[in-house]
């Protein structure tokens, strides 16, 4: 497994997916969510780079952090949601890990994916 952990964020609103968009990734240390790395989406809503390298991978708790508000106003767009958070636990570290994003200015939705 090269990268244990991918994205991809789509834009609903224009049916497009979202470039240009800020994405940081967090580890859960203790009581406290440590930073492990930061990215940009390319034209394709995906990172080019992964989000975290295999050797760091494990068993834990990991958040997802989406700067929707500055992607949106970069678009001269309002939006009701300045951030998207996602949490979620990582039990099997062997398997592959798809987090996406399907984002509008006033709504967003995300599952596990694969």
């Amino acid at each position: 497994m090269s990268n244990p952990l991918t994205t991809h964020v789509l834009d609903t609103a224009t049916g497009m997916p979202a470039a240009g968009l800020s994405i940081s990734l967090e580890q859960m240390t203790g009581e406290r969510f440590e930073p492990v790395s930061r990215g940009v989406t390319n034209s394709d809503g995906r990172l080019s780079a992964p989000l975290i390298a295999e050797d760091d991978w494990g068993a834990g708790v990991y958040r997802i952090r989406f700067e929707t508000g500055a992607y949106f106003a970069a678009r001269k767009a309002a939006c009701f949601y300045p951030f998207v958070e996602v949490v979620f636990e990582v039990r099997e570290p062997e398997q592959h890990h798809h987090v996406p994003l399907l984002l509008s200015p006033f709504g967003y939705s995300t599952y596990r994916g694969s």
